[in-house]
This record gives C-alpha cells, structure tokens and sequence, in this order.
C-alpha cells in the first residue's frame, strides 16, 4: 500500500504543478501582450501622433505615464518627437537654444487659453515684472493690454516719456519699431518696449477717430512713478490722484489723505484715470479708508463658480465726504474694483468721465523653479451689486469727453465737470 500511496502522492503533486506551470504561462503571456501592446502604441504615437479633433476637457485629461485613471490620455511622444525633428532636421539646428524652446513651449501652452492675461515669464520678464510694480524701470511708461484682440494704450504713466510724447489712453498700437502687433504677445511687445535710458523706439498708432495712422517717437528713460499725489483745488475741494496701486501706494494715498483732510475740504475728487490697476489688496485697502466697515468691495468668482467677498476693514476717514470719482478708457482692474465699489456703497458718489477699459479678472503671480513665473487668471471679480464688467467696463454718471484739442492746449473738462458739481 506504501509504494501506491506514494505513487498517488507523486501524481497529484504533478496535476498541481502542470496548473501552476500553466497559470504561469498565462499571466506571462498576458503580460508580454501587454508591453508589446504598449510599446508598438509609444513608438506609433513617437512617429505619427495623432489626436481626436473635438476638445478633450482638462479635467478629463492626463498625460501618458503619469496617472492613467482619467478618461482621455494625452501621449507626450508628440512633442519629443517634435523636439527630435527639430535636433536632426532644423537648417541652424546647432545653434537652437534648448532652454528657449522649453519656455516657449509652457509660453505656448498657457497663450493658448486665448487670455492675454495668462502667461509665463522667464527668468528676465519676471524680474521685469517686479520691477514695473515696485515703480522703478528703463522703458516708456506706459501700460498696454488687449481690446478686441489689438494691442491697446490702457494709459501712459503720468510724467513718464509715453504721456509726454503723446500716447493716449485707447490708442492701438499698430507697430513697434518695424515689427507689427498683430499676433504679439503682450509680453513681447513690452520687451520691446524696454530699453537703455536715452534710446528711441517709434510707435505706429492709430487713434479712435482718425482714418490714418500715426508716428509717435519716445525717448526711453527712468520710470520711477509716485503713485499718489495730492492737493487743494478751488480753496476748499480735495484731490486725490492715484496711477496705480503698487508697492508703496497704500502709504502714500494714507500720507496724501491726512494732508487733504487736515485742510478741511468740503468735497472731494479722487482721480482714477489712466490707472492701469496692480494689486487687488491694495485697492481693498483703499476702499477700507473710503467706506464704512464689513461694505462689500469686490466679488470674485472663481472656476467652480464659488464666490469670495472681500470686504472694507475699517479705518474709514472719506465715507461722508461728496466725492466725485474721475475715469477714462485707461482706468482698469483694480482702480475699476474701487470706482465700483464706491458707486455702488455710496449714496454721494458721481462717477465721471469716460467709459473704463473692462477689466474685470484677477491674476495670481505664481514663482516657479530657476527665477521664472507664471501669471494666471484665478478668478473673475464682480462689483458690490454682482455686475460683471470684463470688456464692459464701468459707465460714468456724467460722460465728459477729453479731445485732442483739448489734450494739446492743457484743458481737461472733465476735471472742470468734477469741481462744477461738487462747489453746488
């Protein structure tokens, strides 16, 4: 019995491993499939990717190796393939700078939300940028954006070369230099515009209005901008100027408002016009010292939809006094969030001048690896009253024009409109 018992053994421990062998065998095939499969796809996508036309929403949408649990894949082969063409193919391919097609390309990628507003900044543009809202840089002064996909005066630094040569609020830009516009960035064309104090670059704008265009020359110097500044109009009328809101703008608008209260005014005018904007928290800020505690100052409203109220913090000083707020097509972002939110918290305010630019999106200045930034439109802002104004702009009550005759021969009408309403 021993020797069949032992022989039965023998036989099922055989059955066992042939299923094990054979299990084995499966799996490995399986996984062999697996990586052929996926391999012939990598090197089909390397030489012929291609995708499917209709857009594929970025929430539903990851990259090839990186997390496979989304709907669609987007295979990176396409762009080192791209890259590859470009080492073996490109006639100076010996002189291509690899690190200026890596920012051109994430430059490209974030161009392609088709907002202006949303870009990338090398390591140059980035300290560019801190320098233009600190106050202090070499080019003309002047802030440009894009309106009806034109590149657009949104207004000339007061005293600066570009408000001293001419350029106005809402001119287009047609060329810089010998380069045309059309399709530049705003990020190139400001690069463009920056130079060496005492250099000269030719502006080719056209005007609303006007049927030709016109050459405008400036000569670059030294930007170093006061963002406030004060005085007594009439004898006993306020005026406050603000031409951006920077670094150093909430100290100097505080300095500049106990100077004009101290003087006992019966009334107030506080200048927006030609105000590009710059930081949101200093616009709230602002508003704390013009409205009463807890008023709602702006609304954003971000990707999902979640609203976020920022409101005055207290340290109100100006709420009781009539005041009326100047504007123009160069007023935008963050001096439109406080023309806004002083009309609609406040029963003495009259909004006069010109329509503003339509600014009405907020962007977050985020630092990155190796002195690069990328600046991104996080939200879109809503005045007190949930009115939206991006590309609408904000009406005044009173519309008053500011010709070019009247620009030539130092006549400004709508500050004339401003002190008539506020001495009755």
């Amino acid at each position: 019995m021993l020797p069949e018992t032992i022989q039965e053994t023998n036989k099922t421990l055989e059955r066992k491993n042939r299923k094990l062998f054979s299990r084995f065998v499966f799996l490995a095939t399986i996984i062999i499939l697996f990586i052929l499969s996926y391999q012939r796809g990598f090197e089909n996508g390397k030489k012929d990717a291609s995708f499917a036309e209709e857009p594929f929403p970025i929430d539903q949408t990851t990259v090839i190796n990186k997390d496979e649990s989304e709907k669609f894949s987007i295979d990176f082969s396409l762009f080192w393939r791209t890259w590859d063409l470009l080492k073996e193919k490109y006639v100076d391919s010996n002189q291509l700078d690899s690190k200026k097609l890596f920012y051109g390309a994430i430059q490209g990628m974030l161009a392609a939300t088709g907002d202006p507003y949303t870009t990338f900044f090398t390591p140059e543009e980035n300290k560019k940028f801190n320098e233009d809202i600190t106050g202090s840089f070499e080019g003309l002064g002047v802030e440009i954006g894009m309106k009806n996909n034109i590149l657009t005066v949104i207004a000339p630094l007061e005293g600066t070369p570009a408000e001293k040569a001419g350029l106005r609020a809402g001119d287009k830009i047609i060329k810089i230099g010998d380069k045309i516009t059309a399709d530049m960035t705003i990020d190139a064309a400001v690069d463009l515009m920056r130079g060496p104090k005492g250099t000269e670059i030719k502006l080719t704008i056209l005007r609303d209005g006007q049927e030709e265009t016109q050459d405008i020359t400036v000569k670059r110097d030294v930007i170093s901008v006061k963002s406030v500044k004060s005085e007594i109009k009439n004898g006993n009328i306020g005026y406050i100027k603000i031409s951006t809101f920077g670094d150093n703008t909430l100290r100097e608008f505080n300095s500049a408002m106990n100077s004009v209260v101290s003087q006992k005014p019966i009334a107030l005018i506080l200048d927006l016009r030609n105000n590009p904007g710059g930081y949101l928290d200093t616009a709230v800020d602002i508003a704390s010292r013009m409205l009463p505690k807890g008023k709602t100052v702006v609304i954003e409203e971000s990707q999902d939809k979640k609203q976020k109220v920022l409101t005055s913090q207290g340290g109100d000083v100006l709420s009781g006094m009539k005041t009326v707020v100047l504007i123009n097509e160069g007023s935008a972002s963050a001096s439109e969030i406080l023309a806004g939110a002083l009309k609609e918290n406040r029963e003495n305010i009259t909004l006069v001048g010109k329509k503003s630019f339509g600014k009405g999106s907020v962007q977050e200045l985020i630092n990155l690896p190796g002195n690069t930034a990328a600046k991104i439109t996080v939200a879109k802002w809503l005045t007190p009253k949930g009115n939206q104004i991006n590309e609408k702009g904000i009406s005044p009550d009173e519309e008053i024009d500011l010709l070019s005759d009247d620009f030539q021969n130092n006549r400004d009408p709508q500050l004339d409109k401003a002190l008539e309403l506020l001495k009755n």
